[in-house]
């Protein structure tokens, strides 16, 4: 990487010249500023307001003018050392925009330093668009409210990568920006420095390869700007509201893709976290250091994860694709392809509990590195796990819920592994399991009358898709039942729901022949199946 000017010089020259909330208010929306830079032709004593005289470098900027619609464009096929402080405002119709032009590759914007390449403070309509940002020690951008609640930014077509992508020893430091994150995208930080929201943050269209995280969204928790609050009556979180993370890959990580943090209303959709959570977060003794997942809520509302595939997490702690984390309620995963992970699911609730998180048409398959888990002590509250095909798991506990529905699934352990359901949950008033089919394993306690069958499945073919849709004449065609408050119309394979069908495929079925088994090969298999889980209750089955 080409070294030009120091980054602290650079701090300290953009953090006065762009700590600009003011000057736009003073001149015409419609007269836009345009600067453009070019590393490779251009030159520092050039004005830099004309496309035919580029600066070479940031600090050639001088007398610059920020106000709505300013455009800072970078020539493609270039470098340029940046580490940049913004305190500055566009508007919703005329956003303050830093990008590229020209052909070529992505311009590079980057530091060596630990720091960000971009520091947006208490900015609001800034598109940061079409770059390739990297910064070997330090982090990406940076987004953090003081003085003022933040609105609008978009982030768009920018590669992330080479940000601190080793191995650690424990959770990364989400107190004190991207850089100390080892993440492309930081937004505020837990404990938090305000009480400030950043909302209506667009992030699209973007690529992380190579670097310590991803996307990490924090908030303000409570009024003391703790971390964590140990009685639940000091919860009093100002969410994030509106947050879009849509056609994003994140790949090869040592940590966490997605985190959704502190949110009211987020969306994630569309996005591919492959190869992350690579950490093990053990130590060589095998005991667990630490925890991450590729994308989870923590202490959030009314938000959804959906269309994203999740595959290849190492962590052994946890490395699951569904994950309801601290405080999260009336949040969703739905259409996730999960594959090739630890687990498929391990929620986290605390306090008095979840309330009312759904888990919907997903397919799971090859999760198996370690025991998967609905929930834990004190319990989901109005879950409804409904229309998800799980294949080849490990021992599947459904335990600690309340007034929830267990519906519609399939699930088939691998050879040796169980699904167990806490007595508890069976004689709880309000839990329904209903219309569920089970195979390579006995029925759980609280799940007797559900079916015991071969799927159906048109393929055996683990490592394809399209295999877990369903044969037309599988007995799962139509055996489910209706889940009030279902209002998808759609499965996770983009076919038309023409029926209640068991498992996450939701047409009339497939030109495929059933291949069943006879009642005496049922049978045997039923008997095989019922000695493995005595064998494994006698070895001391636990329910955590």
């Amino acid at each position: 990487m080409k070294t030009a000017n120091k980054v602290l010089c650079l701090m300290v020259v953009f953090s006065l010249v762009f700590s600009c909330a003011g000057f736009y208010s003073f001149a015409a929306e419609s007269e836009k500023n345009y600067y453009y830079l070019d590393s490779v032709n251009g030159d520092d004593s050039n004005s830099g307001t004309d496309i035919n005289s580029p600066v070479k470098s940031l600090l050639g900027l001088k007398n610059i003018d920020i106000k709505a619609g300013t455009h800072f464009l970078f020539k493609n096929g270039g470098e340029y050392e940046c580490a940049v402080t913004l305190t500055c405002n566009g508007t919703k119709d005329n956003p303050i925009v830093i990008s590229s032009y020209g052909e070529g590759e992505k311009a590079i914007l980057y530091t060596n330093e630990k720091t960000e390449v971009f520091r947006l403070f208490d900015c609001s309509y800034i598109t940061v668009s079409n770059l390739h940002i990297i910064a070997p020690n330090g982090g990406g951008i940076w987004i953090d409210t003081y003085n003022q609640t933040s609105e609008g930014i978009v982030i768009d077509n920018v590669y992330f990568t080479d940000m601190q992508n080793y191995r650690v020893t424990s959770r990364d430091d989400f107190s004190n920006g991207a850089a100390g994150a080892r993440a492309a995208v930081m937004v505020k930080g837990l404990p938090a420095k305000s009480r400030y929201a950043v909302n209506d943050l667009t992030i699209k269209n973007c690529e992380v390869y190579n670097c310590g995280n991803g996307f990490i969204i924090w908030g303000s928790w409570n009024d003391k700007q703790e971390w964590w609050c140990e009685n639940e009556e000091d919860i009093d979180p100002v969410f994030n509201k509106g947050l879009l993370i849509e056609d994003c890959y994140l790949h090869e990580m040592d940590a966490e893709a997605v985190l959704v943090g502190m949110c009211d209303g987020a969306l994630v959709t569309n996005c591919r976290a492959i190869n992350c959570c690579q950490g093990p977060g053990t130590d060589e003794n095998g005991e667990i250091l630490y925890y991450t997942a590729a994308m989870w809520f923590w202490g959030s509302v009314n938000s959804t994860i959906q269309y994203c595939e999740i595959t290849g997490q190492k962590n052994v702690g946890d490395g699951m694709a569904v994950d309801f984390d601290s405080y999260s309620h009336n949040c969703t995963y739905q259409y996730i392809y999960s594959h090739d992970n630890m687990r498929f699911i391990c929620n986290c609730p605390f306090h008095s509990g979840h309330k009312n998180n759904t888990v919907r048409y997903c397919l799971s398959v090859n999760d198996n590195g370690g025991r998967s888990r609905i929930s834990a002590n004190p319990g989901e509250h109005g879950l409804k796990f409904y229309n998800n095909t799980i294949i080849n798991c490990a021992d599947f506990y459904m335990i600690d819920m309340y007034d929830s529905v267990i519906a519609n699934n399939i699930i088939v352990p691998a050879e040796g592994h169980v699904v167990v359901c806490d007595a508890a949950d069976y004689f709880r008033d309000g839990n329904v399991f209903a219309a569920n089919c089970y195979y390579n394993t006995v029925n759980p306690f609280c799940d007797l009358f559900s079916k015991n069958t071969v799927p159906g499945f048109v393929s055996d073919d683990l490592s394809s898709f399209e295999s877990f849709m369903l044969s037309a004449d599988s007995p799962l065609i139509g055996a489910g039942v209706e889940v009030e408050g279902n209002d998808l119309t759609t499965d996770i394979f983009g076919n038309e729901i023409t029926g209640n069908n068991i498992g996450c495929y939701g047409a009339d079925g497939e030109d495929t022949e059933y291949d069943g088994e006879n009642f005496v090969e049922k049978i045997i298999r039923l008997v095989k199946n019922l000695i493995t889980r005595l064998v494994r209750e006698k070895d001391g089955l636990k329910d955590y």
